[in-house]
């Protein structure tokens, strides 16, 4: 098939079925492009109201200085309200942005197809659902695409274009220009459960989860280290509090279903209690945090206690690691031991990455009751993660707490964990993007792009791996599916080639 018209032609017109937060929002964006919008929506008043809502905030953009009046009149001008799908058949295309139910979205479509011309096109906005399964409900699943905006629409400059398996090259190409002329940015992305963006950030809140679920810290602490040494502007837990329980833990099933149980999709136990407690967060003022008056209740963080002296072996392998420990200690006015093997007094200090203290001290042959190790892959200069082993003494622990935390630096103590938290967490991230460019997906410049788009993440998930190195990266896997003996640690080709060949994991198949 052709498409019928030019993305950029004046007179397009973009049918948008269903006008709640998604659907007024895609029409609010088509409109300030300069499209023709026919908005529809089975429920009495909807459109009237998404109408009113949308009129509402273009007129804010221009109070705030951010559009000027004429255009916010125009852009309101172009969006008309359709009382029944039929009244869609002027569409070039239409974009489904109803509920998430495979079923009522299959009935849908074949309604639009019957109602708008032969070349016109279909997408959807599904989040987490098959375009390819969407599409074999119509006559022509050639001309059916995701275009998956993110939510607010207005705000949010991501657009994931979606090819299903019989999508035309054509449509796709026709849908990157139109994303483009709604201002936002496109990316092309294949059908695969949960497409790019939702993929990825499943690594972020589902191994969080995980990690508070085996008991290695709270949802505060785990929370604290992402945002200081992650660079995340919000900690998982945060993140599941604002976007709602009720709508996280339902697309994690999906993805995982839809991916035949990969093991790296797998949900936390957690999360689903949770959610049958109705413990959805910030929307109903209780999720993981409590709010008040719609804002978060955070807890006071814990003072490091006073260093009262004490002499430290560092087991550090890196020569950096090692001289910035040993500046931190002597700057409290600890003492260092600088013998081979630690002395009978000493507090053992080890930088692992991807084991815990436990296993480091077995495989030294180190005094468990004395050791303590420190994540130092991400620096220790805004917080410092401890991991204690299960028979670390209390005197021990508060020795290095102490002299960690004596210039002022936040400290954590978690509890023996495999990979600390951050390690951890941005490994499963970095490996889930690798996968995704692996199974051509999208290209890796497309799977960075649309990550730090669509999720605000410090990098996208290559980048991460590069910024931290591809080796290390590999090394906190192989560590932690070593000791888990679990599949969802286990390296993805993709980041085990380019490791092991000393490239950037952006580096594409030649």
């Amino acid at each position: 098939m052709s498409v019928r018209k030019d993305a950029n032609k004046s007179d397009l017109c973009v049918g948008v079925v269903g006008a709640g937060t998604m659907g007024r929002g895609i029409a609010q964006v088509a409109a300030t492009g300069g499209c023709r919008v026919l908005l529809y929506d089975a429920k009495d008043g909807a459109t009237q109201s998404a109408q009113e809502f949308i009129a509402g905030m273009l007129n804010r953009a221009v109070a705030r200085g951010r559009m000027k009046a004429a255009d916010a009149e125009a852009a309101t001008a172009r969006i008309e309200i359709a009382d029944t799908i039929p009244d869609l058949a002027p569409c070039d295309v239409v974009i489904e942005a109803i509920i998430e139910d495979i079923e009522i979205k299959r009935t849908v479509f074949g309604e639009i197809e019957a109602a708008i011309a032969p070349d016109a096109v279909l997408a959807t906005n599904t989040s987490s659902l098959s375009v390819t399964r969407i599409a074999s409900a119509c006559q022509h699943p050639e001309r059916v695409a995701g275009f998956h905006f993110f939510n607010p629409a207005p705000l949010m400059p991501l657009v994931e274009v979606i090819s299903g398996i019989k999508t035309e090259n054509q449509i796709a190409d026709f849908l990157i220009d139109l994303g483009t002329r709604m201002g936002r940015q496109p990316v092309r992305v294949a059908d695969a459960p949960g497409f790019l963006v939702n993929q990825v950030g499943r690594g972020y809140t589902i191994e969080a989860a995980h990690l508070v679920s085996e008991g290695a810290g709270s949802f505060v602490d785990i929370d604290r280290i992402m945002r200081d040494l992650g660079g995340f502007r919000m900690g998982p837990f945060e993140l599941l509090d604002l976007t709602a329980l009720d709508v996280t833990h339902p697309a994690t099933i999906e993805i995982y279903e839809q991916y035949y149980h990969e093991a790296r999709y797998r949900p936390s136990e957690l999360m689903g209690v949770r959610l049958q407690a109705g413990l959805l967060g910030r929307k109903v003022g209780q999720g993981f945090y409590r709010y008040e008056d719609g804002k978060q209740v955070m807890p006071d963080e814990e003072l490091a206690p006073a260093f009262e002296g004490g002499t430290f072996w560092l087991g550090a392998a890196d020569p950096d690691v090692r001289e910035a420990l040993a500046n931190i200690i002597t700057r409290a006015n600890g003492s260092l031991d600088d013998g081979e093997h630690p002395g009978s007094q000493s507090i053992i200090l080890v930088t692992p990455l991807g084991q815990d203290a436990t296993s480091i001290a077995a495989e030294r042959g180190l005094d468990a009751t004395r050791t303590l190790a420190i994540d130092a892959l991400f620096g220790l200069d805004k917080r410092r993660v401890l991991m204690k082993t299960p028979v670390t003494t209390p005197d021990a622990t508060r020795r290095v707490q102490a002299v960690m935390g004596a210039d002022g630096t936040p400290v954590t103590v978690l509890h023996d964990s495999p990979g600390f938290a951050a390690q951890r967490i941005v490994a499963m991230i970095v490996n889930i993007g690798a996968s995704v460019a692996q199974k051509r997906i999208a290209t890796p410049d497309d799977i960075d792009k649309a990550v730090k788009l669509g999720l605000n993440y410090p990098h996208g998930p290559l980048g991460f791996g590069d910024a931290l190195g591809p080796a290390k990266i590999l090394r906190v896997l192989e560590n932690m599916f070593r000791l888990y003996g679990d599949p969802r640690y286990r390296p993805s080709p993709w980041l085990r080639r380019r490791a092991q060949l000393g490239v950037s994991l952006l580096t594409p198949e030649s």
